[in-house]
């Protein structure tokens, strides 16, 4: 079994710990889905979310009668793309003023991708301002 593994900010942390669990185990049983949602908890999902993603796998894996961890990947696969999908992806900036809140953990791109949008909103005409916060406690 995998378990020597660190909490990793970097950006691919999902798809190398992933990768380890389902090239690691040969069946779909109780320690595979164990270690997967340690997995993903691990890779930065969150507990909630891992716990969430484990049981549609889980139930995927029973009425689709999966068998290999090849299936359970691609099962998977569609079931995170899925959980993203909140709504549409575009901003209402009607408001006046707007605020646009980015959070996320360290090393997804979040001051890189705060930068375009400022970018691409001065070029617009719009008036901007970043601010900062540290969270207290």
């Amino acid at each position: 079994m995998i378990r020597s593994r660190r909490v990793s900010p970097d950006r691919d942390a999902l798809s190398n710990t992933l990768g380890q669990v389902f090239s690691g185990f040969s069946e779909l049983d109780d320690d595979f889905y164990d270690e997967l949602e340690e997995s993903l908890i691990l890779a930065d999902l969150g507990v909630e979310t891992s716990g969430k993603a484990v049981e549609r796998l889980r139930k995927r894996v029973r009425e689709d009668h999966l068998k290999t961890t090849e299936e359970a990947k691609n099962a998977l696969k569609d079931i995170l793309t899925e959980m993203l999908n909140v709504g549409t992806p575009e901003l209402n900036l009607t408001t006046r003023p707007s605020v646009i809140l980015v959070i996320g953990v360290n090393g997804v791109g979040k001051t890189t991708t705060i930068g375009k949008l400022a970018t691409r909103l001065v070029k617009e005409g719009k008036k901007v301002l970043l601010v900062a916060a540290i969270p207290s406690g």
